[in-house]
């Protein structure tokens, strides 16, 4: 897939797009980003991405408008009534990271009934009429534990780190790491606390439950966002920091490679990239162009390890997520792909 840094300037991208042809299809069509919560530094990258290549297609006159909405905290009912309201604005397709797998489904079909196209991602929805992009969230939970199954043969007491309650993310990486822990016996979680996929938030949490817990952690498992506040909120307590499983935010990246070069501290580092979003944005065109799409797309999640930790923190801007964007050509490869 395309790798798209700082570097790139939007000049540099909208050049790129208006080397494509303005789908005569899509040319007055309008997407709306719905999106359920913007309170983590994932979901500023996945905003700024998708400012960054839809801006220009827009520019270049593919589709009319791609304008984001992004609703209060992860509320179903405004989610819910957001999208009716898209709907009722007129436009043709609605690019949707969902606040709840189902609780949805009843404003997401009254869509698909208005002839809207809906394409869910990330948080994504199990509305048949609408299509869904998404990573292996509970394989990339298990990877985790596999990964420390490697790291440390004798296993250990595991802390385990959750996202935003409810939401599909949040249950699917859990239960893949809880399955990941079946299969290797040797761990055992003796602590979970919900860490929103915030830092601070993250770094409160495990303080509040350290306490309770018994000394020898040996890891912490994590869903991204988290790693950094669980690194701090161990410091504080004068505790022995475990192999903690890192989320991809610069600050996490940061402190590894910190402790990396200061006492050769290793782990790895998951997530899906924010930059998702211009995939369901591109794919949302193809289906307004005609194009047949099969209803469920995967993509692989973003994993760093120690040997490419400099690189990728090298292209992941302060504040930031190390990511991947994509571009109409990477759209249409994953659809080729799904279609086989």
């Amino acid at each position: 897939m395309t790798r798209f840094t700082g570097a790139v300037s939007l000049l540099a991208v909208a050049a790129a797009l208006c080397a494509l042809p303005a789908a005569a299809e899509t040319a007055d069509k309008r997407i709306a980003l719905s999106n359920n919560y913007a309170g983590n530094s994932w979901r500023q990258a996945m905003l700024r991405s998708w400012d960054k290549v839809t801006k220009p297609a827009v520019e270049a006159g593919i589709v009319a408008a791609a304008d984001p909405f992004t609703t209060a905290e992860n509320q179903v009912t405004e989610q819910a009534a957001q999208i009716q309201n898209l709907v009722l604005q007129g436009y043709n397709a609605i690019v949707l990271n969902a606040a709840s797998p189902d609780a949805l489904n009843g404003a997401v079909k009254e869509a698909c009934d208005a002839g809207v196209i809906v394409v869910s991602f990330d948080g994504i929805v199990t509305e048949p009429c609408a299509w869904r992009i998404a990573v292996d969230f509970k394989q990339m939970g298990k990877d985790e534990v596999t990964y420390l199954a490697g790291k440390l043969p004798e296993g250990g007491n595991l802390l385990e780190i959750r996202g935003l309650a409810g939401v599909f993310v949040d249950d699917e990486i859990s239960k893949g790491i809880h399955e990941g822990v079946a299969e290797n016996a040797k761990f055992k979680i003796v602590g979970s606390v919900h860490g929103d996929w915030d830092q601070a938030k993250a770094q409160a949490a495990v303080a509040g439950i350290l306490p309770s817990l018994p000394d020898d952690i040996v890891g912490v498992v994590t869903q991204g966002g988290d790693g950094y506040g669980a690194a701090q909120a161990f410091a504080a307590a004068g505790r022995k920091t475990p192999t903690i499983i890192m989320g991809n935010r610069q600050d996490e990246l940061a402190w590894w490679k910190e402790q990396k070069d200061a006492n050769g501290y290793e782990t790895m580092s998951v997530s899906i990239a924010p930059g998702v979003s211009t995939l369901a944005f591109w794919v949302a065109q193809q289906i307004l162009d005609g194009k047949e799409v099969p209803k469920d797309l995967v993509v692989p999640f973003l994993r760093i390890d120690q040997d490419n930790l400099e690189k990728n923190l090298e292209t992941t801007e302060k504040g930031g997520v190390a990511n991947v964007e994509y571009t109409l050509e990477d759209a249409q490869k994953v659809i080729e792909a799904a279609a086989k």
